[in-house]
């Protein structure tokens, strides 16, 4: 069961997502917050699994929030929850630690499916996000076509392996330590390994900002 925290200052979207959570299979609704300083004190009183947190809090905004609640909660995992798609909002929140950035907008589905993906540490990017983070974020090399295998090497200034950038590619793509593993033909535990070897390399506390910085520097 998914213990997860919701911090939600409005009314109407609080109460829809409360009874989401509610009715989703394998998931519960530990407690609410309707502003960012209540949210760091839920957080710590309750130790939940995933905190849905949206970003336009009053008091403390939800980046703040997600930034100080895992100084005392590094294990946590904070999936943004909100409207804006600003560049800066999208890369603060993941600079603050947040495992996971999905919009208002997402179906009951997609909000419940990442809930999970982040909880079981798969970074979840919405697609708009995903769409805003490749158009603005990627490096041009020259007047050349961005993206081949030889460029994509040449921009490794990080001493990824040869093996570590097919497994960033996959992470990228949203794909668990498992189905890396089975994609490439290696053990779960040499996926594992390589995943966390990764996140040392980019200087990444999850799977999320180790994917946002891989799509920044043109590593995949």
């Amino acid at each position: 069961m998914i213990n997860v925290l919701l911090v939600e200052d409005h009314q109407l979207y609080r109460m829809g997502l409360s009874l989401l959570l509610e009715k989703a299979e394998g998931v519960n609704l530990l407690a609410e917050a309707s502003d960012g300083a209540d949210g760091i004190k839920k957080a710590r009183e309750f130790s939940p699994d995933v905190i849905l947190m949206d970003i336009g809090l009053p008091n403390i905004d939800g980046i703040e929030a997600t930034s100080r609640i895992k100084e005392f909660l590094p294990d946590v995992k904070v999936l943004i929850f909100t409207s804006r798609n600003s560049e800066q909002d999208i890369f603060e929140s993941f600079k603050a630690g947040a495992d996971g950035y999905i919009m208002k907008g997402a179906t009951p589905e997609q909000t419940i499916s990442a809930i999970k993906a982040v909880y079981e540490g798969v970074g979840w990017i919405d697609p708009t996000i995903a769409k805003i983070v490749f158009s603005n974020l990627q490096r041009p090399v020259s007047s050349s076509p961005v993206g081949t295998i030889s460029e994509r090497r040449d921009k490794n200034s990080y001493g990824l392996t040869e093996r570590e950038l097919d497994v960033l590619a996959l992470m990228v793509e949203g794909l668990s330590n498992p189905q890396i593993a089975d994609k490439l033909v290696i053990t779960r535990a040499t996926a594992k390994a390589h995943v966390h070897s990764i996140l040392q390399k980019l200087c990444a506390a999850t799977r999320t900002q180790a994917t946002v910085t891989a799509m920044k520097e043109g590593l995949v």
